[in-house]
């Protein structure tokens, strides 16, 4: 095995995950579409629509949980998009025996 070719295609891997990152937009939806957070790679929260059903002066608890549920499961949906792409990239590695 070169440990020089391998670290290459580390490298290329890192360089490939960074563009993935920068291009990838997540959306999430909760409460039937009631809240929804659109994320990028880097998670950093790009935009939240709220629908004007769920905004009662009187239940401002249930908006914030429904804010919360809306980001958290964008972030979520960026971990999981990236371990999709990653185990794609990593399957291109040699096996070490």
């Amino acid at each position: 095995m070169n440990i020089q070719k391998l670290m290459r295609q580390a490298q290329q891997m890192q360089e490939q995950m960074q563009r993935d990152l920068a291009e990838l937009v997540v959306d999430a939806s909760v409460g039937g579409g009631a809240v929804k957070a659109k994320m990028s790679g880097h998670k950093l929260l790009l935009a939240i629509e709220i629908d004007r059903e769920v905004l009662d002066p009187n239940d401002p608890t249930m908006l914030q949980d429904l804010v919360v549920s809306a980001v958290n499961e964008a972030a979520r949906r960026v971990d999981e998009e990236m371990r999709t792409r990653l185990g794609g990239l990593t399957s291109s590695l040699p096996r070490m025996s």
